[in-house]
C-alpha cells in the first residue's frame, strides 16, 4: 500500500470510530480540490459549494459500503460527479465535459452530452429528486425533534446556521461563543444521524446511489 493509501486508510478508520476531528481533517484535505472541480462545471460558486456539501454528506451516508481498497480521492470525486449530474439536470442542463477529473482514479462512465432529454428521463430525475427531499426532510425532522425534546438548543441552532444559512464552522463558532471543534462535533453528529436515518428508510438504489456503491 502506498503512503497515500495508508493515510486514507487511517483517516477512514478514525471517521468510522466516531472521531469528530477526523471529519474535520477530511474536509480540510479535500474541500479545496472538490470545490475547484465542481466550480469548473457550475455557473455559480454558491451552487458549487452546495454540491461539495452534498458530496461530503453522500460520502458519510455511503461510508458503511466504502471499499478501503479504493482510493479515497477517486471515491469522493465520483460522488461529486454524481452530484454535479443531478444539479445540472435540476437546472435543465446536461454535462458537456467529462465529469471525472484528470487527477482522479475514478473509472466511471458518464452520459454523453446531448441537447435532447427523453421524457422518461426527466420524469425519473424529478421523481428521484422528490424522494431525496422527502428522505432528508424526514431524517432532519426526526433528529431536530430528538434534540428539542432533550433541550439541546445549541445543537439545533448550530445545525440551522450550518445547513440552512450555510455559514462556515468558524463563523458559527464566533456567533455562538463556541470553539470550532465543538461546532465540528455537532456537525459530525448531525450528519451521522442523518446517514443512519436515511439508510434506515430502505430507499431504492437509484436514490442516493452512493449508498450502494461497492467498488
Amino acid at each position: 500500500m502506498t503512503i497515500s493509501g495508508q493515510s486514507d486508510s487511517l483517516l477512514i478508520q478514525r471517521i468510522r470510530s466516531g472521531e469528530a476531528e477526523a471529519w474535520t481533517d477530511l474536509i480540510a484535505r479535500f474541500e479545496g480540490r472538490l470545490l475547484a472541480f465542481v466550480q469548473s462545471r457550475m455557473r455559480s460558486r454558491a451552487t458549487a459549494e452546495d454540491v461539495v456539501q452534498e458530496t461530503f454528506i453522500g460520502f458519510l451516508t455511503s461510508l458503511p459500503n466504502y471499499d478501503a481498497q479504493r482510493p479515497l480521492e477517486g471515491y469522493l470525486f465520483s460522488i461529486a460527479a454524481h452530484k454535479i449530474t443531478d444539479q445540472l439536470r435540476r437546472e435543465g442542463r446536461r454535462p458537456t465535459l467529462p465529469l471525472s477529473p484528470a487527477s482522479s482514479s475514478a473509472q466511471s462512465s458518464w452520459e454523453p452530452s446531448s441537447r435532447v432529454r427523453v421524457a422518461s428521463s426527466i420524469a425519473r430525475s424529478g421523481e428521484r429528486r422528490h424522494l431525496e427531499e422527502r428522505a432528508l426532510a424526514a431524517a432532519m425532522r426526526h433528529q431536530i425533534e430528538h434534540w428539542r425534546t432533550r433541550g439541546d438548543w445549541d445543537k439545533i441552532r448550530c445545525a440551522e446556521l450550518l445547513f440552512v444559512r450555510g455559514w462556515a464552522n468558524k463563523d458559527v463558532a464566533a456567533q455562538m461563543g463556541l470553539t470550532e471543534q465543538a461546532v465540528a462535533n455537532y456537525k459530525y453528529e448531525f450528519l451521522s444521524k442523518l446517514r443512519a436515518a436515511v439508510r434506515g428508510q430502505g430507499l431504492p438504489e437509484e436514490v442516493f446511489p452512493e449508498l450502494y456503491e461497492s467498488s
